[in-house]
């Protein structure tokens, strides 16, 4: 397999995507799951994937992190390599392996995988939480057929959760925010949409420092439902959403309804009027951020640092008001 840069092609025909609920997922298999002889479909999304290559020659770094298993030197950059067959239990059985070359939260990495079978586009109406139904590196099961019965199933890596396990030294810390608290409207809180677990602890820790009221949902839909049930109250009580909502925090990636499709929505409702949305995400590209903005969000940050963070929030809130 030649290098190739999956998520340098169609960039305007992925604006299109993220404004129809759609996505592009590559898929890939990592050997033999625990005590079976299937491979298991994974995916990842192709905006997060900078090249897929065969595994180049690896030098093995003294006291690496566990399931780290070298660096590659490619193309001048020195990039470490984490073993996802092994991190998730699988036995690699074929050949030398592939490697991802993945950029996401600020940081390039490379992830070993047995094979890439596919890019598939994927609605997010058919990719479903995997909380609950065990697996703390997976945050959703894609239905990669759709609404079909015997639908193909691809488990979602949480690509964060794995990179802040494996090497938790070069991750942000997102506890403690410095330059002292926000101030909501009196009244108000900040709805927050976010569908990895560990995102959400850490934007939990972030927000409390900063004396945030807030609202956690697990994905897009949810977030949508609760400020639905903010405006009816609202209305009940003779106010506004805006009186109730402070400004959307959302996330890009989330099963059921991703953040574009949120801010969209939200944007497009009258009731919801002055209320802005600042995206987080993972996606640092320009296209993603290019995309936010045209759905209609107010600002879009990169995570995960809660100084950045914070003065985006004031600065959107300062607009506000």
């Amino acid at each position: 397999m030649n290098a190739s840069s999956p998520s340098s092609r169609g960039n305007d025909a992925r604006a299109g995507q993220a404004g129809s609920n759609k996505f592009e997922l590559l898929l890939f298999r990592l050997g033999e799951a625990a005590g079976t002889d299937r491979r298991e479909l994974f995916g990842i999304n192709v905006f997060k994937v900078r090249e897929i290559m065969v595994m180049p020659t690896l030098t093995q770094m003294v006291n690496a992190p566990p399931h780290v298993l070298g660096v590659a030197n490619i193309r001048g950059q020195i990039i470490t390599v984490i073993d996802l067959p092994a991190l998730t239990g699988c036995t690699r059985k074929s050949g030398d392996g592939i490697l991802l070359v993945t950029e996401f939260a600020r940081t390039t990495q490379g992830f070993a995988v047995e094979e890439v079978t596919e890019i598939v586009q994927v609605d997010w109406k058919h990719v479903l939480s995997a909380e609950g139904r065990g697996g703390e590196l997976v945050t959703s099961i894609a239905r990669i057929d759709g609404d079909a019965e015997d639908s193909r199933l691809a488990q979602i890596l949480d690509v964060e959760r794995i990179l802040q396990d494996v090497m938790p030294d070069q991750t942000a810390k997102f506890e403690k925010a410095s330059g002292g608290r926000i101030e909501l409207p009196p009244g108000s809180v900040v709805v927050v949409a976010d569908d990895s677990a560990m995102a959400r602890s850490l934007i939990e820790k972030g927000l409390g420092s900063l004396g945030v009221n807030f609202i956690m949902t697990r994905s897009g839909r949810e977030a949508w439902e609760r400020l639905q049930g903010l405006a009816a109250q609202a209305k009940a009580e003779g106010k506004t959403a805006r009186d109730k909502v402070a400004l959307l925090l959302t996330d890009l990636e989330m099963p059921e309804m991703d953040g574009f499709t949120l801010t969209r929505q939200l944007k497009a409702d009258l009731q919801y009027a002055g209320i802005p949305v600042v995206v987080h995400s993972s996606l640092t590209g320009s296209a993603s951020e290019l995309q936010a903005q045209s759905a209609g969000a107010d600002a879009y940050i990169a995570k995960f640092h809660i100084d950045e963070l914070a003065d985006k929030l004031r600065d959107v809130l300062a607009m506000r008001s």
